[in-house]
């Protein structure tokens, strides 16, 4: 890897007076670098998307749609770098569900992407009179993207922007900024100069993001504490929203839960991307009747899987992504042994080199733990017993937080109407995280304001003026 990853502002590639270190999280070494964006810059970046904005927002939809589709094609070409990039500096593994599949995902959401439209709505059109609803694209809209997903989440974030018309300025974690500046650089090829704008550098960036006058609306994913301050700076301007923040989805297995059909999906759906997921599962309630058989099946399937480096082929889990994030991880399963919860796996540091957390399975967790009640964001499930149906979905929904929820049963529709008493924008049967382009994806209470994805998703990125002739 080199240190010529340049940032992107109208259309030509620009270094910083400085740059930063990004650190492969396998080995807790320094592979890259990248440029520390000035004030200046930040405001030649939104200048050049002012400039663009025009020109790009009259063009014909169909011409929009092509664009998109071109970056699609771009990214899948480019797939294997791009995913050897996310694995480098964000820890998961090539394969699996890791960084192939992460690339392979972004690919498909841009592609679905590319084909939607918001056609004008006839309200009225008789002889009195015609009234029009039309969408009219935002502006310049400012993302700001998070470490866990840092391909795929820049494409939910740019791909609907683009296509609605809008100009964007980007930004990534300062943690994983080197696939998202080639990336950058990649796409320049579908769209004119100043259209996506690429830049790099610490959280006081983002905040100089939201608080810019040339920023129309912000779509932020990232923490519920970082999304109330973005939802404060952009308040002054009056800012467009979407914000996709924390999760701590609760999953809740009835007693005739078909477990043999059942424990990999729920594995999956707690430790993919090593629970770095907003949208994983992370507090089980468990019946009783099948409290020790789910643990048990649990650590079982958690010993066949591989946790390490995530250029090992052989590797089905990576690491925690920063040192910050696995001593918080590591701090809340250690809270948990000391307040009673006992560990069935993991739940040690490790001592090689490298962010490496074990798999983690704590049985007799109760809520009122901290890693119940708070986001763990990591490796590690607590596991908590419950008598009464009705108890299970009073305790799920008392978090702030309401991103997702899943039900497990045999019984479908039973499953349904328990997931449906859930107070979170994704509910989920015998599945958890399961997300797809077509469907609308957002958080309710904490979680978030908006929604993405499909044609809601891609309405965020417009307002609405009706024409009256």
């Amino acid at each position: 890897m080199t240190d010529s990853y340049a940032m992107t502002i109208q259309g030509e590639a620009v270094d910083a007076p400085t740059r930063f270190d990004v650190v492969d999280p396998a080995t807790e070494t320094v592979f890259a670098t990248a440029p520390a964006a000035t004030p200046e810059q930040l405001d030649a970046a939104v200048a050049a998307a002012r400039a663009a904005f025009p020109a790009w927002a009259a063009r014909p939809h169909a011409e929009r749609q092509a664009a998109v589709a071109a970056m699609a094609d771009i990214i899948e070409a480019h797939a294997a770098d791009l995913a050897t990039l996310v694995t480098r500096e964000q820890g998961k593994p090539l394969g699996g569900l890791g960084s192939q599949w992460e690339i392979g995902g972004a690919v498909s959401w841009a592609r679905y992407t590319a084909g939607l439209s918001l056609p004008e709505e006839a309200i009225q059109d008789d002889a009195a009179g015609k009234v029009t609803l039309v969408h009219r694209p935002i502006g310049v809209v400012g993302s700001i993207t998070p470490w866990n997903f840092p391909v795929m989440i820049a494409i939910w974030h740019v791909m609907p922007a683009i296509l609605a018309g809008n100009t964007v300025v980007l930004k990534p974690s300062p943690n994983t900024p080197i696939a998202t500046l080639h990336l950058g650089r990649l796409l320049q090829a579908a769209v004119p100069a100043g259209v996506l704008n690429v830049i790099t550098g610490a959280n006081e960036i983002g905040q100089r993001m939201a608080d810019h006058p040339g920023i129309d609306k912000i779509v932020f994913t990232g923490s519920t504490a970082t999304g109330r301050r973005v939802m404060q700076s952009a308040a002054g301007s009056l800012k467009r929203l979407t914000l996709e923040l924390g999760g701590n989805d609760a999953g809740i297995v009835l007693p005739d839960a078909d477990l043999d059909a059942s424990i990999e999906k729920l594995f999956w759906g707690i430790f993919i991307n090593n629970g770095q997921t907003c949208a994983a599962l992370k507090r089980l309630y468990v019946h009783d009747s099948i409290y020790d058989e789910v643990c048990n099946r649990l650590v079982a399937y958690a010993r066949n899987i591989k946790v390490g480096t995530g250029l090992d082929p052989e590797s089905h889990l990576g690491t925690v992504q920063n040192r910050a994030q696995y001593e918080r991880v590591a701090g809340l399963v250690d809270a948990a042994k000391a307040d009673g919860a006992r560990v069935l796996c993991g739940g040690q540091r490790g001592s090689e080199q490298g962010l490496f957390y074990p798999i983690t399975v704590l049985a007799d967790a109760t809520d009122g733990m901290a890693i119940v009640d708070e986001e763990q964001f990591g490796p590690a499930i607590p596991v908590i017993r419950y008598h009464d149906v009705d108890d299970a979905i009073r305790r799920a929904n008392a978090s702030e937080s309401g991103l997702g929820g899943s039900v497990w049963s045999a019984n479908v529709e039973t499953a349904r109407a328990v997931a449906a008493r859930l107070e979170c924008g994704s509910a989920w049967v015998n599945a958890h995280g399961a997300i797809r382009p077509d469907a609308p994806f957002g958080g309710v209470k904490q979680s978030g304001i908006g929604v993405e994805f499909g044609m809601l998703g891609l309405a965020e990125y417009t307002t609405v003026q009706v024409l009256h002739s």
